[in-house]
């Protein structure tokens, strides 16, 4: 089995003073941050992806800080950087070419926003026929509102991952991951 650390948008703008702030986003970066450290250690694949909003659109704006990678797992030359325009990871990107090319074929899956991006890369993957490890710890979201009600979010948060662990990724912590 070949394995890939896949870091979705763990960009500033998710971050303190940020246009989406999340909550806790320092605390699943440094788990990811972790997860970053072990994968180079063991010279296994690792991509990055980077959300850069269409004209128009208020947050991630090209050239902004918002849209920089947060300096927790800031990628190092020759790291793959995929940028993407969409929830979906692998929608309008090379993701899968560049995976396949590497014959990937597991992925272990960190980063912002559970109930978005990391929902929308995961069930992809799983559709691509990728075997996939969501590290729930290494995620982050934020508090939802629907029909005038809050919903908080660590209710978002693991919501969504026990919906992925239904049928389509492993749910990890970053310890339970790095001691197996």
């Amino acid at each position: 089995m070949s394995k890939a650390l896949l870091l979705i948008d763990i960009q500033k703008e998710y971050f303190k003073n940020g246009a989406l702030e999340l909550v806790n986003p320092v605390a699943a970066s440094e788990n990811a941050q972790k997860l970053l450290e072990h994968f180079r250690k063991e010279n296994d694949t690792v991509v990055h992806v980077q959300h850069i909003s269409p004209e128009g659109i208020p947050f991630f704006v090209s050239g902004t800080e918002g849209v920089e990678i947060h300096e927790n797992v800031k990628p190092l030359a020759g790291e793959k950087v995929i940028t993407k325009q969409f929830p979906n990871s692998f929608r309008g990107t090379d993701l899968l070419e560049y995976l396949q090319s590497k014959n990937i074929t597991h992925l272990v899956i960190a980063g912002m926003m559970t109930h978005m991006c990391i929902d929308a890369g995961t069930r992809a993957a799983f559709d691509f026929g990728f075997e996939c490890t969501v590290i729930g710890d290494a995620c982050a979201t934020r508090d939802l509102q629907i029909n005038d009600q809050n919903v908080k979010a660590a209710d978002v948060h693991n919501a969504f991952l026990a919906a992925l662990e239904f049928s389509y990724s492993k749910i990890l912590t970053t310890a339970d991951y790095l001691h197996s």
